[in-house]
Parts: structure tokens; sequence; C-alpha cells
């Protein structure tokens, strides 16, 4: 039997009900889905929101959610075992372990981190156990997390390799307009390409509580696709969901087909999760040995800089005309830009935007 890999990220609305607290009935169905699908021959790994909703529903006693980050990670320390019980409980029913793995942005892009965290998921598979993914929210610097786990569901895609990505969610798929605002929006049910109409689409919607919305699950699908991974957003609540999604039920989710060329987590990792702090404007000459020669970008290509960026700190590159064309992690620091190596991004650690 062939092994097929797929990894599932479900939402805070999802995980959660009115009341803040654990959906049970929701982790059950997804379980049952899961095993399933490992009896298929799929390897499943789950990405999990809903720790900082399920921590406040415990210790919030009624009062208004804080949005404060330090409060907020100390809820969420609350929250985490809270969320892993219920799913160990919910697999538990199946006869399944679970583990769990909390995961931060230095761990994909830290070489060493990331052979690590690869290696971890791949014993828990080995020993038959479903990875139960999370960002690490309590410790996790405010600066540098992700901010919302479609984000880290698409890059721990691309680190086990998986074939499909799937978006578990309170919506059908992606809409052509919010429901709430106009009642004949309809499914979109594939798309090949990202545009700026599609990103309209998408719009900045979310829901009360969690951080994500349909907005950063089409970023995760752009990542994703780009990284070679087939990727859904389908409802949570639905009966079978996962088997709908993988099995491309028709009128079932949004299905969003992926590019031929894989992309490698780490230049994902850049691309797509880390921010930039600063720019880099380059010339035409430097331009084609960027684009034409996969050449690394000297300082003499550069013919003005902004930001306060310090060696391996994510800049955007732009062409003589002012439009982004790549991203990358510099070698130089921007007060002593003129000093030191020429190289100023390394070839490996540069990713061509011009078709993002």
């Amino acid at each position: 039997m062939t092994t097929r890999s797929v990894v599932v990220k479900v939402g805070t609305t999802s995980v959660t009900d009115e009341s803040g607290g654990v959906d049970y009935a929701v982790l059950v169905n997804i379980a049952d889905d899961v095993v399933a699908l490992r009896a298929q021959g799929w390897n499943v790994v789950v990405v999990t929101s809903g720790a900082i909703t399920a921590g406040w529903s415990e210790v919030g006693k009624g009062r208004a959610r804080p949005t404060d980050a330090v409060t907020l990670q100390a809820v969420s320390a609350v929250g985490q075992p809270l969320l892993m019980q219920a799913w160990r409980n919910a697999f538990g029913e199946l006869s399944v372990a679970v583990g769990q793995v909390l995961l931060a942005p230095l761990d994909f892009s830290h070489r060493g981190q990331y052979l690590h965290a690869r290696g971890t998921l791949e014993a828990l598979k080995g020993l038959g156990v479903v990875a139960i993914v999370n960002e690490n929210d309590a410790v996790a610097d405010e600066e540098i997390r992700f901010g919302d786990n479609d984000r880290l569901a698409a890059l721990v895609a691309n680190l086990v390799g998986a074939s499909h990505l799937v978006l578990l969610t309170d919506t059908d798929g992606l809409l052509t307009a919010d429901p709430r605002i106009d009642p004949s929006a309809t499914l979109i049910e594939e798309v090949t390409a990202f545009d700026v109409e599609l990103l309209k689409v998408a719009g900045s919607a979310r829901s009360g509580v969690g951080s994500g919305g349909m907005a950063s699950k089409l970023a995760a699908a752009r990542m994703a696709t780009w990284s070679g991974v087939t990727t859904v957003i389908a409802p949570a609540r639905a009966s079978e969901s996962l088997r709908h999604a993988l099995g491309e039920t028709p009128g079932f989710g949004t299905t969003f087909h992926p590019r031929s060329e894989r992309l490698s987590a780490r230049k994902a990792w850049i691309a797509f999760a880390v921010a930039s702090r600063g720019t880099l404007r380059i010339n035409q000459g430097a331009r084609e040995a960027l684009e034409h020669h996969g050449r690394s970008l000297l300082r003499v290509g550069v013919e003005s800089f902004e930001g306060s960026f310090i060696e391996g700190d994510a800049v955007e590159i732009k062409g003589p005309d002012g439009q982004v064309i790549a991203k990358g992690l510099v070698r130089v620091n921007a007060e002593s830009f003129h000093e030191g190596d020429d190289v100023c991004v390394h070839r490996d650690d540069l990713v061509l935007l011009r078709r993002v």
C-alpha cells in the first residue's frame, strides 16, 4: 500500500463551541476521519488551533477576552493541556495514541531545528502515533510568531513532504463574497492561479476568535501550492469532511491546485513566513543575474536600501521599476552596508517572487 501524506488544520471556531470550551463532538468526528484515512494508507498530521480560546473559557469567568500578548500567552498555557486532553480522548476512543508537537518559526528558519522537527514527526509516524501540532504560543516572541496556524500548517505540509493540506473551517470553502454581507455568495470549487480578484474575494473577514480568516487561509494555500501541495479549504463540521476533501467530492470545499515544482521548506519560510526588515533596490544588471542566471546578489548591484536590518534578517528586493522581484536573507548590516562581504544575499537564501 502506497503511503500518502496529508496535513489537516482545524481552526479555533471549529474546535471550540460558543462558550469557548472544546467542542468534543467535532474532535471525535475528525478523529474518526483520520483513523479511516490511515487505514487507507494515509499518513496524517493534525495542526490544531484553539488553545487560547479554550484557556480563557477556563479562567476568564465571563470577563472580556484580553488583548495583550503576555496575558494571551499565559492563557494559552492553560488551554493547551485542555485541548490536548480532548484530542487524546477523541483518538483514545479509537485506540489511537496522539503526541503533542509545539513548533515556533525558528524551527523552520534554522536548519538544525528544522531537521529536528522533521525527525520528531517521522518518529511519531513510525510509532503509529498521530502528531497534534500547535504553535508554541506560551513562549513565542510576538514579533516572530506565525500569528495564525494556517501558515504553520502550510509549513508543516512542506516539512513532512505532504501531498495535501486540508484547512478545516466554519465555512463551506472560499466563496465569491462574504455570505454575512451577500446572501447570494457561492462556492468557488477550484483555483488554479492566484490573482488580484481572488485576493479581493478573500478580503479580511475573520471570526470573533482565533487569529486567521479567509485571507490567511488563502495565503496558506498560496504558500502550500508553491511547495507542490494540493490544498483544500473545507467545512469542519460536515460528515466525513476529510474523506470528502481528499476524495475530491464535487461541490465540497475549494481545491487549490499546486505548481509543478516544489519550493523547499526553508525557501517557503523566507518567501511567506518571515517578516521583511528592509528593502534593497537593485539595478537592471543585478536583476538579470538573479532572474536569468541564478546568481547571488552582490553589493555592486544594489543602488539603494531602506530599513534597519542586520545580518540574517529578511529583506525585499526591488527591481529598477520599484516592483518587488525577490526576498532573501541578508549577509550584511544596514549600518555597515558598504563593508565586509561583497555578497548581500546568497542565492541559497533568495526566493524569486515574480510569479507569487
